[in-house]
C-alpha cells in the first residue's frame, strides 16, 4: 500500500461503468477485478488526512476522439449517460471530481488536455488544485494503466510532484505489450512503480 499523509493525494482515474463494467462500450479487461483494491486505497488515504481526486471522462455525443469523428477510440464515457457514470461499487468520497475531455479535446491525462488536431496542451487546473492544498505527492490508480492513468502520472511527475503508482490497483487496454511499455515510460518519467 502506498504510503499516504496529509501531503499527498489520491487520484482515481476514469473508474467508470463504460471501462469498468462488462457491459461498458470500452471495457478494459481486469477493472471490474480493482473496484475494492482502489477503495482500499481511498480509505488509507481518507484515513491519513490524504487528498482525494475522482476523474471522469466526460465527453460530448460527437467528438474527434471517437472513431465517428476520426479519432482512435469508440464511443465512451458520453456524458450523462450510464457509461459515464462511477462504478457503483467504487467509493465516491473525495475532495474534487474532475471531468476531463468535455468539449472536443483529448482529456487522457488528469493534469491537461490536448487539441486533437494540433496536440497543444491546456492545463486542467489540478496541479495548481494541489499546490494550493501543499501536496507534494501524487499516488495514481484507476483505468486504463496503459492510456489515462500513464498519462496523468507523467503529467504528475512533469509537474514536480513525487509520483506512485502502485501496478496492481491499475488495469491495461493491452494488459502485455502495452502495459510493459507504459512501465517502461513510468519508470523514465521517474515515477515510482510498486
Amino acid at each position: 500500500m502506498a504510503r499516504y499523509g496529509s501531503t499527498t493525494a489520491l487520484v482515481v482515474v476514469d473508474m467508470q461503468n463504460d471501462f469498468a463494467d462488462p457491459d461498458g462500450s470500452l471495457y478494459v479487461a481486469g477493472t471490474d477485478d480493482i473496484v475494492e483494491v482502489v477503495n482500499s486505497h481511498m480509505r488509507e488515504a481518507r484515513a491519513s488526512g490524504a487528498t482525494v481526486v475522482l476523474t471522469q471522462d466526460w465527453h460530448p455525443p460527437e467528438t474527434p476522439h471517437f472513431v465517428s469523428g476520426g479519432g482512435p477510440w469508440p464511443p465512451h464515457c458520453v456524458r450523462e449517460t450510464w457509461g459515464a457514470e462511477l462504478h457503483p461499487e467504487l467509493a465516491t468520497d473525495a475532495d474534487l471530481i474532475l471531468r476531463k475531455g468535455t468539449r472536443h479535446e483529448d482529456g487522457y491525462s488528469a493534469f491537461t488536455v490536448a487539441d486533437p488536431t494540433t496536440g497543444d496542451t491546456t492545463s486542467t487546473g489540478l496541479a495548481a488544485y494541489l499546490d494550493a492544498r501543499r501536496i507534494d505527492t501524487v499516488v495514481v490508480v484507476g483505468v486504463a494503466g496503459d492510456v489515462c492513468v500513464r498519462a496523468t502520472a507523467i503529467d504528475a511527475a512533469a509537474a514536480g510532484f513525487e509520483t506512485h503508482v502502485p501496478w496492481n490497483a491499475t488495469a491495461s487496454v493491452d494488459p502485455e505489450d502495452g502495459a510493459s511499455s507504459a512501465r517502461d515510460d513510468l519508470i523514465a518519467a521517474g515515477v515510482e512503480l510498486s
